[in-house]
């Protein structure tokens, strides 16, 4: 395990998420480091590349994080910037290339085709992180789109309805109770 790299990217992603240019807020922070820990639980789960997915996690959002303007692409973008980042540290090639398609196909908003298990475990773990990133949920529904209280709940609920159905089938067996609890709380 490249324990440098991944020491490396928790402080970066930290300091990047805390910067006043970082229109995500702290916030975001805590996401992908939510991520990031779904990411290596799913890959014990399913004997994938703990580290490539590890170092996925913490790189997903990278672009967006760092220049706002780069978000509607940002999945490009930080494949890219995964890859201008990895190799300073002399890091395989081959799991540059896993990385990046990691990068480029982690969007359940975008129907890309997830090749490899750790795509797989990238996109899913985007997706579940929302239901450790609550208290960020609704800050953005109550303090930044200044919603009612019940279209502030309903507002999170789909949210994270939408994200559940991102996940894949196993995924979806695996953190369907963790689901129903959250649900059940809201």
């Amino acid at each position: 395990m490249r324990d440098d790299i991944i020491e490396y990217l928790k402080t970066e992603v930290k300091n990047r998420a805390k910067n006043e240019n970082n229109k995500f807020g702290i916030g975001v922070f805590y996401h992908i480091e939510a991520v990031a820990k779904n990411a290596e639980i799913l890959a014990d789960k399913y004997n994938a590349d703990k580290e490539v997915c590890i170092i996925a996690a913490w790189l997903h959002d990278i672009a967006s994080i760092t220049d706002y303007n780069l978000y509607e692409e940002h999945h490009i973008h930080g494949a890219r910037m995964a890859e201008e980042i990895l190799k300073k540290f002399k890091y395989d090639e081959e799991k540059i290339k896993i990385v990046k398609n990691c990068i480029l196909n982690h969007r359940g908003s975008i129907d890309n085709r997830r090749l490899s298990i750790e795509e797989q475990i990238i996109a899913d773990a985007d997706a579940i992180s929302h239901f450790d990133s609550i208290p960020s949920l609704l800050y953005l529904a109550y303090k930044e789109k200044n919603l009612s209280i019940e279209d502030g709940k309903e507002f999170v609920k789909g949210k994270l309805e939408r994200s559940f159905k991102k996940l894949s089938s196993d995924s979806k067996i695996f953190y369907e109770e963790k689901f129903k609890n959250v649900m059940s709380f809201l």
